[in-house]
């Protein structure tokens, strides 16, 4: 076969596996989210490595791409389903959470670090990859569970919006430090990347109050077939890009505001209805089975299985507490902030993109970079289970 025909018959394969996945996940009782999940594992390297099936030398980075629009039409889906006054009202458990989020692993991870002979510097990068948390996986199962637009929902959002934030200047600073800055260069290092992330939200929320809204009527009144929905994506991928070539932060910050902002728009039920089709049957189910295709839970030797039962450990707990202990102290009740804590636990793109930078940094090596893939599996694996457990009853 040609690699194109190879491209289309393996998305093929991975539709219909996502899907049954999720059916048999759903005739369990579990989210749908779970099987789809699964099943990516089952055909990533684990199991079957569907991939060295084919010939075609770029089916993996051509999966990734389109996974990358998976998770960013994802983000969009949740933030078209929150509102803004909602997410005002959780501002305190969202920066408090999100603080903590970040706070805790670092601490813990030190702790590792002591444990496994690393040194200071290698620990706290360890922990600031722990830090950085993904919610894609989370918003796909509070979608499922009808749960997204409730207290703890809105928190978990807006705490992973604070957590993605913190986690980019941590990084962005220990870097520089790392690299033999003086102070003072350091702080301007920090100074240039905390005035990125203001710019990009104030330019960002700034087109999204005043002229989104006009530039939609005016589209909707155009002569062209699904323009609302043509216009609602174009919007969706402008954030997207912004966010991270300008604000240094991720993409699915710049998704989930567009589609916080085009909620207050007049046709926020169109977009829904039009996006949806396009998100949950084609996109987000790639996205899903391309994490399990990433991970290979059969490469490890004894000595990695125990810092990888570690770093599981630490993992959850450290979002357990942190995220958890920071919603308890704004006030939610122990419920709610143990939901909050389990909506944090997923790592993903976030903290894979962190861990890529210290391999590059020479603050990590390749194998622990291995490792971390699979605790960003697991503890994505975890996350339905942990949702559908903290909020069932």
């Amino acid at each position: 076969m040609t690699h194109v025909l190879e491209f289309i018959f393996l998305l093929a394969i991975i539709l219909v596996a996502a899907k049954m996945g999720g059916l048999l996940s759903s005739r369990l009782g579990q989210p749908a989210v779970l099987g789809e999940l699964l099943a990516g594992v089952i055909l990533g390297p684990t199991a079957i490595d569907i991939l060295q099936l084919f010939d075609s030398p770029v089916l993996a980075e051509l999966l990734h791409h389109l996974s990358e629009l998976g998770v960013i039409v994802l983000m969009f889906m949740a933030g078209l389903e929150t509102d803004l006054e909602d997410l005002n009202r959780t501002r305190a458990t969202a920066i408090i959470a999100g603080v903590l989020g970040v706070v805790v692993p670092v601490l813990m991870a030190l702790g590792v670090g002591a444990a496994f002979a690393l040194d200071t510097e290698h620990a706290i990068f360890l922990g600031l990859i722990l830090a950085a948390t993904s919610v894609s996986i989370t918003a796909r199962t509070l979608m499922e569970l009808g749960v997204l637009r409730g207290r703890a929902g809105i928190s978990i959002l807006g705490a992973a919006v604070v957590d993605d934030v913190l986690v980019i200047l941590a990084l962005s600073g220990f870097l520089a430090l790392v690299a033999g800055s003086s102070d003072e260069s350091g702080v301007e290092v920090l100074a240039l990347i905390l005035g990125r992330m203001l710019l990009f939200f104030a330019i960002a929320i700034g087109i999204g109050y005043k002229l989104l809204p006009l530039i939609g009527r005016w589209v909707s009144d155009l002569p062209i077939s699904e323009n609302i929905a043509t216009f609602a994506l174009v919007v969706m991928l402008l954030y997207s890009w912004l966010a991270e070539y300008l604000g240094g932060v991720a993409l699915i910050t710049g998704s989930f505001l567009a589609g916080l902002l085009l909620a207050r728009t007049d046709f926020r039920r169109t977009i829904e209805e039009r996006v949806h089709v396009l998100a949950y049957a084609f996109l987000v189910p790639i996205f899903f089975i391309n994490i399990g295709l990433t991970a290979n839970l059969r490469a490890f030797d004894t000595g990695d299985l125990v810092l990888l039962a570690t770093l599981i450990v630490v993992a959850v707990a450290s979002k357990l507490i942190g995220c958890g202990g920071g919603a308890l102290l704004s006030g939610l009740p122990w419920r709610e902030s143990l939901q909050v804590g389990s909506g944090m636990v997923s790592r993903g793109e976030v903290g894979l993109i962190v861990a890529s930078v210290g391999v590059s940094a020479g603050l990590i090596s390749n194998d622990l970079f291995s490792v971390f893939v699979v605790v960003v599996v697991i503890t994505t694996l975890m996350t339905p289970f942990l949702l559908k457990a903290v909020f069932s009853g």
